[in-house]
């Protein structure tokens, strides 16, 4: 199980590594191929992006980007606990990003300055991140969700095991 798991999830952990940019500006990437499947949600129907990766060992991603998880904590529930999200008719295309949380962050404007208060490394990586943190808002309860595009876990028994047989022999063997 833990080689399975290891074989999936190991080229989607390598992408969420490297997606960062390599330098101060965003990556211009081509537009991002509509995924022909829609995921059902306990909100509503999604659809979301297939992202190829220019690494030649990683496989292609499906995205689903700016996914609400909650209501807005706008007005009232201005600095509350999270409430249920709104449920939404036909099929949410998330392929693009929703701000994020607000946040001040270093001025790095100065990069003389800057290295006198943080390591070089640290610098690098602000300036690589800044171009994704310029749309920010105190409504940013969402999720961006990355999964293999094509699972190909080459065990059979996967296809043909009913997860309830799963579960109970999960069940026997923490029993024995």
């Amino acid at each position: 199980m833990v080689g399975v798991l290891r074989k999936c999830l190991f080229p989607l952990l390598l992408f969420l590594v490297s997606d960062r940019p390599s330098s101060s500006e965003p990556i211009a990437n081509p537009k991002p191929q509509l995924t022909s499947r829609t995921v059902r949600t306990k909100y509503g129907d999604v659809s979301g992006v297939i992202v190829t990766l220019d690494a030649k060992h990683l496989e292609p991603v499906e995205v689903f980007r700016g996914i609400p998880y909650a209501s807005p904590p706008l007005g009232s529930l201005r600095f509350m606990p999270p409430v249920t999200g709104a449920l939404w008719q036909g099929v949410k295309i998330a392929d693009r990003f929703s701000p994020v949380c607000p946040q001040r962050l270093p001025d790095i404007s100065n990069e003389t300055a800057a290295l006198r208060k943080m390591p070089k490394g640290r610098l690098e990586y602000l300036k690589r991140l800044l171009p994704y943190l310029q749309e920010q808002s105190e409504d940013c309860l969402y999720l961006n969700i990355y999964a293999p595009a094509q699972v190909s876990c080459h065990r059979k028994f996967f296809e043909q095991l009913e997860s309830q047989d799963y579960i109970k022999n999960t069940e026997l063997e923490l029993e024995k």
